[in-house]
């Protein structure tokens, strides 16, 4: 990898495929206008040409037996067979996530050789779908922190200014996405890594409601923060990935079996609704209670105005809920997830040394819980669902900004403050994503257009649990009143 001084952006002829939306994508491989073997050339010498500017995709597989599987995939396509809406789609896994045949690094150099022997159950369904695997999208080390550097990848660029972070933890899948390396993508998110990276590269991503799209976890019951869930650069094709990816597992006990379209017809059919009459709560910097860098909230507040001619209602509205208390509740749950997911490593010095320090203070904080501790923090929870969910007797959907800062500087690991405001934790200043976390409610980050110096931002739309397909039709509709939302990069020619 180049240092940052070398990085001047390049403007590469672009190859048409590439710039197809997936929806578009998936028609033209199966009316045969073009062959897998094409989409897949298209994409490799894509990648080959624009990574090196943001180090988004790595663990990479050799050209041939990738060509080879594409042609595999047209032979099947002659013969009349489909695998689904995915097949021959160049596609790579966020290194969270296994991939059967590929590492699971987590970004750590701990687990830098590791192979996974099969895959995750959202791999496994972009699989089935026809997805064909060429590598993986780089992520944080351990999720942790929104900026996507690690010891062993390095970091993932910004690709609208590759001297800034593309956010995380799924830097490498927004990037990824934003540079045209990949159709669609998938993510996770427990604090915000869904949705301030799509902010961050001006691209669309979506946290499901919790069981939405299912996981195989050690402990099916107990963790409820985080999830899987797709990004992409239009909200049908969002919405066709989540459709994937979604689906009720028998080994997933609190997976959702219920249809994600509730009248059960097509993607492309479902989407369009009239929205006259939503209403929607602005809830801004919470009334002052979160720092923001300038623009973020007049930037955002602007994007929601084009809800207005659709006919909706946008007012701002106070936070149901005291804001440290929900803070303080969130910590400590974080803090016992990292410490059962990386506690066992933490109790050998020689390997705690190893992890960052992020990872340590988690985890150190984690095994000083108490139960009771435990306890009092998923009360307080309960206590901010009830509280939450009475807003939505008032107001159809919340939204808030997806990000309290613009992209900054890829060497910062975090930021110290935000417009004179000290950042008393790494991940304080991601404070604006945990209601829809601790909601489990569906929540998708759409772009809000670009600062004076060109540094994207995104906006969060929350809907009430498990409706999913409703935050995905207001999405859509607020697309068709915008255009284009995922605009082509300067580093790709604009």
């Amino acid at each position: 990898m180049s240092n940052a001084s070398d990085r001047t952006p390049v403007r590469p002829p672009l190859n048409e495929i590439v710039t197809w939306e997936a929806t578009r994508l998936s028609q033209r491989i199966h009316d045969r206008s073009v062959s897998c073997r094409e989409v897949m050339t298209a994409y490799l010498d894509h990648i080959d040409a624009v990574n090196p500017i943001v180090n988004a995709i790595i663990s990479r597989r050799e050209r041939a037996p990738l060509l080879a599987e594409a042609e595999l995939a047209d032979r099947e396509l002659a013969a009349g067979q489909s695998r689904g809406w995915m097949h021959g789609f160049p596609q790579a896994i966020k290194d969270l996530s296994d991939a059967q045949g590929f590492p699971t690094t987590q970004g750590s150099p701990l687990f830098s050789g590791q192979i996974a022997q099969q895959d995750s159950l959202m791999s496994e369904r972009m699989r089935a779908a026809g997805a064909i695997f060429i590598g993986k999208t780089n992520t944080p080390e351990f999720g942790l922190g929104s900026q996507s550097y690690n010891p062993v990848f390095g970091a993932t660029r910004n690709a609208f200014d590759p001297s800034r972070t593309a956010g995380g933890s799924s830097g490498g899948a927004a990037a990824a996405l934003a540079m045209r390396m990949l159709p669609v993508a998938d993510g996770s998110d427990m604090m915000g890594s869904l949705r301030n990276p799509a902010a961050f590269n001006h691209v669309i991503g979506f946290r499901p409601s919790f069981g939405r799209v299912p996981g195989l976890v050690a402990d099916p019951f107990g963790q409820q923060l985080a999830t899987n869930g797709p990004m992409g650069r239009t909200v049908e094709d969002v919405a066709r990935l989540l459709d994937t990816q979604s689906g009720f597992d028998p080994r997933v006990p609190l997976s959702l079996g219920e249809p994600l379209i509730p009248d059960g017809s097509s993607v492309s059919g479902a989407l369009d609704r009239d929205v006259h009459g939503l209403r929607i709560g602005w809830l801004g910097d919470w009334r002052g209670h979160l720092a923001m860098e300038a623009g973020v909230l007049s930037q955002c507040r602007a994007a929601l105005d084009r809800f207005a001619p659709l006919g909706c209602e946008v007012e701002a509205i106070d936070l149901p809920f005291d804001a440290e208390m929900l803070w303080e509740s969130w910590t400590t749950l974080r803090h016992w997830a990292v410490a059962g997911n990386l506690g066992a490593l933490y109790v050998a010095p020689a390997i705690r040394e190893r992890l960052k320090p992020e990872a340590q203070w988690e985890v150190e904080r984690g095994l000083a819980l108490s139960a009771q501790d435990i306890h009092v923090a998923n009360v307080q929870r309960g206590d901010a669902y009830r509280a939450w969910s009475a807003l939505f007797e008032r107001f159809d959907y919340l939204a808030m900004p997806s990000a309290q800062v613009f992209p900054f500087d890829v060497e910062t690991h975090w930021p110290r403050e935000i417009a004179g405001r000290t950042m008393d934790t790494y991940h304080r200043w991601m404070e604006v994503v945990i209601p829809a976390s601790m909601l489990g409610a569906p929540t998708i980050s759409l772009p809000a257009g670009l600062n004076d110096a060109g540094l994207p931002m995104g906006f969060q739309l929350i809907g009430r649990p498990r409706d999913d397909w409703g935050v995905l039709q207001l999405a859509r509709a607020f697309e068709a009143a915008s255009g284009d939302l995922a605009r082509l990069p300067p580093t790709l020619g604009e």
